[in-house]
């Protein structure tokens, strides 16, 4: 359990901050750069939910929740000790990726074939859940620029690519399942 009685401890006042297992790093260290985004996913997430139904406001519940393991998941290197860790270090795990692909394929079957690309748009929904689809594709790169240099669980960095392949089929779905998608016209301002 979290429990939080003081919300500043001033041990970051000098540019440097703890990750999961305690080792103090630079605040722009790549393992912080990379699950940095997971917490601004997190907040624009909240902003979309302030205009989602009830189905929608649920998964984006659950993945809210989902993006509080991922920045544990990243915030915790040495990952070869997590099987001899007194208490294992929450990770992001296969179930979590099948539960987007599921949700995906859902959502999908009711969306007419895309002719051109999407611009971001259409419904208030639509635009804040392209804007988490942009932050989640930001979050992937940096966790696989961290992976280039330092182990990480790939299945954390499954679950960005596929999270932003959940919120570009949302925001189609949220488009009156495509139908009020903004579609980009090639040339249209030559």
């Amino acid at each position: 359990m979290v429990v939080l009685n003081k919300i500043y401890t001033r041990t970051g006042d000098k540019g440097d901050t703890a990750l999961g297992n305690g080792t103090r790093v630079a605040k722009h260290d790549a393992r912080v750069n990379a699950y940095g985004p997971s917490d601004e996913l997190n907040a624009f997430i909240g902003v979309a939910r302030l205009q989602a139904a009830d189905k929608r406001d649920a998964a984006l519940s659950r993945i809210q929740n989902d993006l509080f393991d991922l920045g544990a998941d990243l915030c915790r290197p040495d990952m070869a000790q997590d099987a001899e860790a007194e208490s294992p270090p929450l990770r992001v795990v296969q179930a979590q990726v099948d539960r987007l692909e599921a949700e995906i394929d859902a959502m999908n079957k009711d969306l007419s074939a895309l002719r051109s690309f999407v611009l971001p748009g259409g419904s208030a929904l639509a635009a804040h859940l392209h804007v988490c689809r942009t932050v989640a594709r930001r979050g992937e790169r940096l966790a696989t620029e961290l992976a280039s240099v330092e182990a990480i669980n790939p299945i954390a960095v499954t679950y960005l690519n596929r999270l932003s392949d959940w919120f570009f089929v949302a925001s189609r779905a949220a488009n009156d399942n495509g139908a009020k998608d903004v579609l980009w016209v090639p040339g249209a301002n030559r």
